[in-house]
């Protein structure tokens, strides 16, 4: 009987771990495979890659959207979370209303944004009808590129904002009101209540929703593609047009490894950097 209660845990999360290999592991050992098989050697289709213009294009605008986003994103969100955590009258219409782009996909952001900056579009038409523009104002196409990078952070602030949001604000909420309390009697100042008591209490939810967020950035494709197309070229964007337009399958898989090594580098550069810190204050404590 005993024994048949020790199996009972491995069986319930079996399922788990068969879906994981199946959809994750498999996959991921294809990968694998794929980028080391050339006929002039295991490591050929990585100099293809590292020798090409495309991809460093791509690692350099995938870096400077991610450098570009996730501060801003940050920002936006942490006030936001403030804001709604003081619970003022009618701030359940503001959470909402922040957290609503949770439920929407990449693509349906980016058609959204794409019917309202298109020459044809929402923002066009306004602008046209209150004569303030002659013309439709171009966002998109090969000589728009500045204006369509734009366009794409902005989609992203808002499409992503929310779950950055959502994080810091159950991270606030967590925050003991004790602490809070035992500032205003010293006379601690708003800001110094942030900065002393809330902004280090929130370091966990910080970390977290940074390397959720960063992780995401390096795998950003919907978006760009829809908006932007080759014009801005992303790794994720590099590794569809590999594997559908050219039909090469191993160049896919290396630009498939690149992001997944990337994205490895950063999430453990993030938990160690959070890790040390806690090790730090644990020690001084």
């Amino acid at each position: 009987m005993k024994v048949k209660n020790s199996l009972i845990p491995f069986l319930l999360i079996l399922p788990s771990v068969a879906y994981l290999f199946l959809f994750i592991g498999f996959p991921i050992i294809g990968t694998f495979q794929l980028a080391f098989i050339n006929t002039q050697g295991p490591l050929e289709n990585f100099k293809i890659v590292l020798s090409s213009r495309d991809f460093w294009n791509a690692l350099i605008n995938t870096l400077i959207l991610g450098l570009v986003v996730i501060p801003i994103q940050f920002a936006f969100a942490i006030a936001l979370a403030i804001l709604v955590n003081k619970k003022w009258k009618g701030y359940q219409i503001l959470l909402y209303t922040v957290a609503m782009p949770l439920a929407l996909s990449d693509v349906t952001a980016a058609l959204i944004s794409y019917s309202i900056f298109s020459p044809n579009g929402y923002l066009n038409k306004l602008l046209l009808s209150l004569n303030w523009i002659e013309s439709p104002i171009y966002f998109f196409g090969y000589f728009f590129k500045g204006r369509a990078f734009w366009v794409i952070v902005l989609t992203e602030v808002w499409r992503a904002t929310p779950l950055v949001f959502v994080i810091l604000l159950a991270g606030l909420q967590s925050i003991n009101k004790e602490y809070l309390e035992a500032a205003d009697v010293f006379g601690f100042s708003n800001w110094q209540k942030f900065f002393r008591i809330t902004l280090p209490l929130l370091k966990p939810s910080i970390v977290s929703a940074l390397l959720i967020r960063t992780l995401f950035a390096f795998q950003i494709f919907g978006v760009v593609w829809l908006l932007a197309g080759r014009d801005i070229t992303v790794l994720a964007g590099e590794t569809y047009y590999s594997y559908v337009f050219m039909n090469n399958r191993n160049i896919a898989s290396v630009y498939s490894l690149v992001i997944a090594i990337l994205t490895f580098v950063i999430g453990w550069f993030y938990v160690s950097t959070m890790r040390s810190k806690h090790i730090e204050e644990g020690m001084r404590a």
